[in-house]
């Protein structure tokens, strides 16, 4: 939503006792805008902090996962629930690094622990965990692309895992070839430059579903 000039000047106007009242009620229904403001104003954690934090509780999330694990698609429950709390912590912190490097994390967490197990499962329960790793694959990939090129070092050790889980996993690996994806890519860290329009067409063909 945009506000037109005449409305901004009208809040700056504001006596500072009612801004400050309307400010406050508005950030109780803002969560992410009210801990963004709290990380920035108040808090003496810094983004490698949280970032910590974040790789506790993944690891942490993922060890309970495994010993309670019931299916494919329980694990992707799983996943999906601290995929949204990587989205949280980027949109209070603004972690880029933290965005691809969490995502990273939470994958080979989750086949390291769970490979032998998915390998019992039918192909038909495995697939939606299956496309979701894959997508998820292809996202890190575009995380980093956009990183400054330094930081792509960095990342050479967690992708090589993530391809060794790739190929310890067979239905995973066919699943991401199936779908355009290179597991070379991971192996060697060797992102394309055209990554992103690579997986746009590849879900323009109805692929990664």
């Amino acid at each position: 939503m945009k506000f037109d000039d005449e409305f901004k000047k009208a809040i700056a106007n504001l006596p500072p006792k009612e801004k400050d009242k309307l400010i406050l009620r508005l950030l109780k229904k803002d969560y992410i805008l009210a801990n963004r403001l709290y990380f920035e104003l108040v808090s003496t954690d810094n983004v490698q902090d949280r970032r910590l934090i974040m790789e506790t509780k993944i690891k942490k999330d993922l060890a309970r996962a495994t010993k309670v694990y019931r299916s494919p698609m329980s694990l992707v429950s799983d996943i999906r629930s601290l995929s949204a709390e990587i989205t949280e912590h980027v949109k209070i912190t603004k972690d880029k690094y933290g965005e691809a490097s969490l995502n990273l994390l939470m994958l080979n967490e989750a086949l390291n622990k769970n490979n032998a197990k998915l390998n019992k499962s039918a192909p038909n329960k495995a697939h939606r965990f299956n496309i979701y790793v894959v997508a998820r694959a292809f996202k890190i990939l575009t995380l980093i692309k956009v990183l400054h090129e330094d930081f792509h070092i960095e990342f050479e050790d967690g992708l090589k895992e993530l391809s060794d889980n790739f190929g310890d996993n067979h239905y995973l690996m066919k699943t991401a070839i199936y779908n355009g994806f290179d597991p070379n890519w991971l192996f060697h860290a060797q992102i394309p430059d055209d990554i992103v329009e690579t997986l746009k067409e590849i879900r323009s063909q109805g692929f990664l579903k």
